[in-house]
Formats: structure tokens, sequence, C-alpha cells
């Protein structure tokens, strides 16, 4: 299976600036939690007896604390002599959770690091350097080079990998076949099918909407996937490598439009749901159409059953070409503060090994990192991850990728832009002013980049 690689080409060296992604709200540093430590080592971290207590931080909890519970209770029967401390942590919430800790103490011996915040971490001297310890370890070869490729270039310009990867995933067009049934309505294969089934589909009158918008927390990604979707421009770069796209005209025209749809055809709630909101909202409700990742799908077949609903690619374009934004690679990291780092080993490589990685995106619902795990038959019984890992290796799509590199990305993205995408939906900015804004930003922290790397 062929996964996108992350990232942009970038030179060798040290990274010599911290992340401005410290939120001052952030003051919970989680000192109750903090690393694991069965006595021996120093305050910069050891590696410990392999034996004794870690601490794992979970960066997706409550979507994903079920089945992390249960990888951990697994472990711990192979391996009575360590015991696993779990803490959950909204995916909203991590990124600022971490960064408080990198500054003022209280790091977990292990943790999530996905694509989308590694730079971040590791820019800030936070994560603990893996190939030596992959190469030796029963995981070596066995791994989705992709996948590795991808959070290796993610972490920046010394080309080290700081996250053994769990999984991969895909932006997915999720539509209640029994909705477009009813109203006559074709599949939503295209962007013109989409924008007429969610017009048609709406009846506010009966508090029935074609589709629900993103508007809180992580809407600028799903914004970014529907803009270049729409016009089909295949890089996040221009030619120099210099300048972003997000303020093309085409772009800004597919944002005017997309972002039309609020309260047209959305419910007015939109505005501030989260994924976690939104995915609970089309569960329960009459909406026709929502736009997330593989990640939901479970959800989505305990709520509606697997009759009444589809997950497919994202729409092509008028030429029949799909384009889409990245989805970051996910992934678990060891602190270079942790006391224990061989125990905390030990537990990467029973969580990430075939038979833990097949089990986290059965539940998941996402592409398995390891080879072994992604040979597993419930890949055929969940449609969205066959379409998807389908779409990703007939050459059907294009893949624009992120600029997760940039220490900048997830502060950029999100703290940023956010309020600011919300003032597009009320109408009170316009999307050539947002997209203006948002291309600023990151043409200098590109040029920042640029000069820092040499």
């Amino acid at each position: 299976m062929k996964i996108s690689i992350l990232g942009r080409s970038t030179g060798r060296g040290r990274r010599g600036r911290t992340s401005a992604a410290v939120a001052l709200g952030a003051v919970l540093a989680l000192t109750a939690t903090a690393c694991g430590d069965d006595g021996s080592g120093s305050g910069d971290g050891a590696e410990g007896s392999g034996t004794g207590k870690i601490v794992f931080w979970d960066n997706n909890g409550g979507v994903r604390t079920d089945i992390w519970k249960e990888i951990i209770a697994d472990f711990e029967k192979a391996n009575p002599d360590i015991d696993v401390q779990y803490v959950g942590i909204a995916s909203t919430e991590y990124q600022s959770k971490v960064d408080t800790a990198i500054q003022g103490g209280g790091l977990p011996d292990v943790g999530g690091i996905s694509a989308s915040m590694l730079a971040g971490f590791a820019a800030q001297g936070a994560l603990e350097p893996l190939d030596e310890r992959l190469e030796g370890s029963s995981l070596n070869g066995k791994l989705n080079k992709d996948m590795i490729e991808s959070l290796r270039a993610a972490g920046g310009g010394d080309d080290q990998l700081y996250s053994v990867p769990t999984s991969a995933n895909n932006g997915v067009l999720y539509y209640r076949t029994d909705m477009f049934a009813k109203a006559g309505l074709q599949e939503p294969t295209t962007w013109d099918r989409f924008f007429e089934a969610a017009e048609k589909l709406t009846d506010k009158g009966s508090n029935r909407f074609g589709y629900t918008i993103r508007g809180g927390a992580g809407s600028i990604a799903q914004a970014l996937d529907a803009m270049y979707g729409q016009s089909g421009i295949t890089s996040f770069w221009d030619s120099t490598g210099k300048k972003t796209t997000v303020d093309d005209p085409r772009n800004v025209k597919a944002l005017e439009k997309y972002a039309a749809l609020f309260k047209k055809v959305t419910p007015a709630a939109d505005l501030n749901n989260d994924f976690t909101k939104m995915v609970a909202q089309w569960d329960s409700g009459e909406i026709g159409m929502l736009n997330h990742n593989l990640g939901s799908f479970q959800d989505h077949v305990k709520a509606l059953g697997v009759e009444k609903f589809r997950g497919i690619p994202q729409p092509v374009g008028p030429d029949g070409k799909r384009v889409q934004v990245s989805n970051p690679v996910d992934g678990i990291g060891l602190f270079k503060s942790s006391k224990n780092k061989d125990a905390a080993w030990k537990f990467i490589e029973f969580a990430t090994s075939a038979q833990s990685n097949s089990k986290f995106n059965e539940s998941a619902g996402q592409v398995p990192a390891h080879q072994d795990a992604a040979k597993d038959a419930w890949i055929a019984k969940a449609e969205p991850t066959k379409l998807a890992a389908q779409a990703l290796s007939d050459g059907s799509t294009t893949i624009v990728q992120l600029p997760y590199y940039l220490p900048d990305w997830n502060t950029i993205s999100k703290a940023d832009n956010e309020p600011n995408f919300q003032k597009v939906l009320l109408g009170d900015m316009t999307a050539k002013a947002f997209l203006d804004g948002l291309a600023e930003q990151l043409n200098e922290a590109q040029a920042e980049w640029d000069e820092q790397m040499g």
C-alpha cells in the first residue's frame, strides 16, 4: 500500500528555536502523572531498569480510551513487572498540555505524537530519536516505509525519527444512503453532486440539513481539504517553494462557495463544532453529509448501522481527478526526559506489533502501520478503510502535502486562524482577507525555516 509522504524535502541541521505554541491558559501540567520513575536515572532521563511504572498520554483521549486500555491490559499481562498509567487527553487540548509540560515539567514517558504536532515538540528537544531502537527491535522492516518517512519528514531538518507510526488516516465523505435514495439523488462522487445534494436535502422546517460543516476546533484542515479539492491545485507551495498557494484566486473562489453553506444548508450550531460534536450531531440527526476521516467510521456503524450510510473518498473535480490535503500519520513517541526509557520502549514496541496494531486500527477504522496487520481480514469488511487504501494507491488521488515540518504549523492552522474562519462563516470577514492573512503567516514561517536550515 502506498501512503503519500508528508512534508517537504529539507536539508539536514539542528533546530534552533522553540515553538510559539505554548498556550497561556494551559496551566494544568498534570504533575500528578509525571514521568514514571523506577528510582534510577537523572532529571535528564535514563534507560532505567526496564521495570516499574511508566506514564502514557493518549493524544485522542475519550475517542480512543477503550482500545488503549485494552492494549495496555494486554501489555501488562505480557510484562507483569511494568505498570502503565494511562492519561487520556482530548485531541484539541493535547498540544497545549505537552507544550506546558515541556516548559514546566511533568512530561510522560510515552505519548501519542502525530505528524501535525511533531515538529513543534522536536524543535523544543522534547523527543528521543528512535532510529536505533527501531532497527534493533522486532519492528524492524515490518512497518510501512512511507509512514515512517512521513513522520521522519515531519520532524524537521535533522532526518531523525521521533515517532513510531501506528496508522494513516484519510479524508472521507460520509453520506446517508437512505436520505439520498428517498430524494432520488446520485452518490456525491463529484463536487457538483455534493453541492446539489447539500441543497436538496435541506428542509429547515423539518430540522433536516444537507451537510454539517466544521466551524470549531480543527476547522482549518477541513476547509483546506474542501478548498483544494474544488480548485484542483496540487501543491501547497508555488514553483519557488517560498510562497503558499492558499491565497490563489481559485482557492479563494472555492472557499467562498464552501463557507456559503453555513446556515444555508447546515445547522447554526456548526459554528462551534469540533469533530466530536460534529460526528455526534450527524449520528443522531437528519443530516445528509459529513466530511471527516476514517476515525469516526465505527461511531457511525454503532449509531446508524451499515445500511443507512456509506463512507467514500472525497469528491472529484470536473476533470475527474481527486485532490485532497494530507491527513497526518499518527504515531507514538518517547519523551527524552523519561527515567524509564527501556520500559517505555517495550510498550511502544508492543503497541505497534502486528496484533496490537491490528486491534487498534480495527477499532479506529484506520490504515495500519504494521504490514502484517494491514493484511488482516477486517480491512475488507470496513468499506471506507478499503476504499481509502485503494484511493491512496491506485493513482486516482493527488495529495497536497501540508507543511507539518514547520514548528509553527499547528499554531498557525489552529489557534491563530480558527477564530478567523468563524468570522468567514458569519460573514464578518471575506474569504480573500482570511486566506491573505493565512498566506502571510505561512510565507513568513517558511522563510524563517529556510533561513534556519541554511
